[in-house]
């Protein structure tokens, strides 16, 4: 009996070792399936686009449907209308985006500019410039403006002739299209958060070793004129400033890379501090940077100079000081000197945090209702929302001309993308240095009138133009 048992235990255990090893030899056929597809789509990856600094272009794109190799196939049969990126953002040669219901081919491959197929022409701010643009353009040709950064990047864009040749827009006004003004905020929650907050009194006692604000920039002197005031403010107050501009104080050695303007450690050193400089590179309505955000996150008081309209945005209506309603540096020195000397004072501004209570419905609606994630990968980003917005009207007007009714019509306004010219401060003197204002940012932005009246006209013209009939008009007397 025990040999007959013997026998069986062998016959058992090779039956099992054949069964694994056809396992095996099936799961290896799978992969090199999937590693052929791969080889396919990578195929049509070739020369992506690098993309910058998350601080510039936070860009990442999460959520993407597959790229396809057989571009021909896809678009046989006049099933998807063409949307093409003219600035080339997101690298892509070709993949289709499904919006709800409505799917659009993607692809930044300039052939198809002529395909009776492409419906709109999408654009990076930034990148938009003058020596090629899709002309001629036909009727059914929308134009979409991407633009979420500072005028100083494209000073032409912020006048009426240029913006207005836009049909879709997505910028950081509140009036576009797609509102980007809290594109730098990750929640309500990581605002009202208590992780980084540096109880009052060990912020007293580190005045011994660090000044009451902290100042940290390295793009000097931009059209905001923010160093000038900054200069002056020194003048009656210490402050501490790690960047390049104004720079006094240095930051840990692993701490000097721009790169690590988000990273905890960072963080930490700046929520130390009982108040922060947070100006803007340009002052412009509702464009607001992580200057306003990082200081409420961290639990710091923000002084704050850019959009004019910053109070619709604010957590409370005592949560920033506001560099516009001092007549002089010095007054505003004296009252953060006050500030810095009376507890209760100082906390009525952090009250709404220690509270966790943001009582600004303007700000807790944009936050509830927008489309788009901020550095979370379980939402969509807001470029992969914007090219969705263009798909559905887009498709919208397909199936208008389908029933027999006019395709619906959207134009950019002027408020869409609108700044001020910038404006040295008051107190600054021909002998103080605010010499790129004077020489460069003002002299840029009237020029920049005359660029886009210019571009009007010969786009209006319909027909292709080169860079030299571009800039005779742009000098013409």
């Amino acid at each position: 009996m025990s040999r007959i048992g013997r026998k069986k235990l062998w016959a058992s255990f090779f039956c099992f070792t054949a069964f694994f090893f056809l396992l095996v030899t099936l799961q290896v056929a799978i992969e090199l399936g999937k590693s052929e597809t791969k080889i396919k789509i990578s195929s049509l990856q070739d020369g992506l686009e690098e993309l910058e600094e998350p601080q510039n272009r936070a860009y990442l794109l999460f959520n993407k449907q597959k790229l396809y190799s057989n571009t021909r196939r896809v678009l046989d049969g006049d099933r998807y209308p063409i949307l093409l990126w003219w600035s080339p953002l997101t690298g892509e040669t070709g993949r289709l985006g499904h919006c709800g219901e409505d799917v659009c081919f993607f692809t930044i491959k300039r052939t198809y500019q002529h395909n009776h197929m492409t419906k709109a022409f999408l654009f990076y701010g930034t990148d938009f410039n003058i020596n090629s643009l899709p002309l001629p353009r036909k009727r059914h040709h929308d134009w979409a403006l991407f633009h979420e950064e500072s005028p100083k990047n494209n000073y032409k864009l912020f006048h009426k002739p240029t913006i207005t040749l836009f049909n879709h827009t997505a910028t950081f006004s509140r009036h576009s299209h797609l509102p980007l003004t809290t594109q730098y905020l990750e929640g309500i929650e990581v605002m009202k958060s208590l992780r980084y907050m540096v109880p009052l009194q060990k912020k007293n006692n580190l005045r011994k070793k660090l000044a009451p604000l902290v100042y940290v920039q390295s793009n000097c002197d931009p059209p905001s004129d923010r160093d000038s005031y900054v200069r002056e403010l020194m003048s009656y107050i210490q402050v501490d400033s790690y960047g390049e501009c104004l720079h006094n104080r240095d930051l840990p050695q692993h701490l000097k890379n721009p790169a690590f303007m988000d990273d905890r450690n960072f963080y930490r050193i700046l929520a130390q501090y009982k108040f922060i400089l947070a100006f803007e590179n340009a002052v412009c309505e509702d464009y607001i940077t992580e200057k306003l955000w990082r200081p409420l996150k961290l639990g710091v008081v923000p002084v704050y100079y850019g959009s004019p309209s910053i109070t619709d945005w604010l957590p409370s209506n005592k949560s920033a000081i506001l560099v516009t309603r001092f007549s002089h540096p010095r007054e505003l020195a004296q009252y953060i000197k006050a500030l810095d000397k009376n507890d209760q004072e100082y906390e009525a501004y952090l009250e709404w945090k220690l509270k966790g209570v943001i009582s600004n419905q303007r700000l807790l609606t944009a936050i509830k209702e927008r489309k788009w994630g901020v550095q979370d990968i379980t939402w969509d980003n807001y470029i992969d929302v914007f090219e969705c917005m263009v798909c559905n009207r887009v498709w919208e007007n397909i199936r208008r001309q389908e029933k027999g009714l006019s395709p619906r019509s959207w134009n950019a306004q002027v408020n869409h993308l609108s700044c001020p010219q910038p404006e040295a401060f008051l107190f600054s003197s021909p002998d103080t240095r605010w010499t790129s204002l004077q020489e460069m940012w003002i002299p840029s932005f009237e020029q920049s009138k005359k660029e886009a009246q210019a571009l009007r006209l010969l786009v209006e013209r319909n027909m292709n133009f080169t860079a030299r009939e571009f800039w005779t008009l742009v000098f013409k007397e």
